[in-house]
């Protein structure tokens, strides 16, 4: 069936839908055709109307996934936002909270925190909080647990955030023996880690954050809640700000 007769199709069926069911199945297949004629002439002589209508079902399909989103996060907001297993950096009492979900092995991700560093540097009123959602391979499992053990030892986040930077900024992938490696270079205990890494607290971290992501619809890392927005992906540091702006004063500038 050509790409016309599957859109005179779909309009026709929308048409019937706002009709009593009995007029609808008065329909004969032969009126049916003339109708679906008549609509797919309608397209062929006024095509714009085909982007107008991709246009607005764009917009309603965007307007259902905000809502969407929005729900999820007023349903989630303690965990997403105040859970004592996310790495808190930046104003703890900030009038936004930007929170990023990351897998060490992200290659997008180690290009992102570049902007997330900056973003510490230069908004003082900024919570950020950090979560491990390791996605792409048993390595970046390994990794992420090696960095919850850290954040247990680490309260303040300031070794955390030291330890981050050289494990996703760390050529080659990063798996337990590149995450121990990284947290020895920032000074912190292994062994205690090595002991920490049998913990329920772990596996309850990683836990969490995948209930999280999954509630939030989020696929791949870099993911971001920020303030009633989900962003999925990277989407540089200018579109972080504005989100951030839109988070905070309802524009993408302040």
């Amino acid at each position: 069936m050509s790409s016309f007769r599957l859109i005179a199709s779909a309009l026709f069926a929308l048409a019937l839908c706002g009709m009593p069911a009995a007029s609808a199945q008065s329909f004969s297949d032969s009126q049916r055709g003339d109708i679906e004629t008549i609509v797919r002439n309608y397209l062929i002589a006024h095509p714009e109307v085909l982007e107008e209508a991709m246009t607005e079902l764009s917009k309603r399909q965007a307007a259902a996934e905000t809502e969407k989103h929005e729900a999820s996060i007023a349903t989630n907001a303690e965990a997403i936002f105040n859970s004592p297993r996310g790495v808190v950096l930046g104003n703890k009492d900030g009038d936004v909270t930007f929170v990023e979900f990351f897998d060490y092995n992200c290659g997008y991700c180690k290009r992102a925190m570049a902007d997330m560093l900056d973003l510490l540097k230069t908004d003082p009123k900024l919570k950020v909080v950090l979560k491990e959602f390791p996605v792409l391979s048993e390595g970046s499992v390994e990794a992420a647990k090696v960095a919850v053990a850290v954040r247990m030892q680490d309260p303040s986040g300031k070794k955390y955030l030291d330890f981050h930077q050289k494990l996703l900024g760390g050529r080659g992938p990063a798996d337990k023996a590149r995450a121990m490696a990284a947290a020895k270079d920032a000074g912190l205990d292994t062994a205690k880690i090595e002991k920490d890494l049998a913990s329920p607290e772990v596996k309850a971290t990683i836990e969490e954050n995948f209930k999280l992501a999954e509630a939030m619809g989020m696929n791949g890392t870099p993911s971001y809640v920020i303030g009633k927005q989900v962003v999925v992906g990277a989407v540089g540091l200018d579109g972080l700000k504005e989100k951030i702006g839109i988070a905070r004063c309802g524009k993408a500038t302040c």
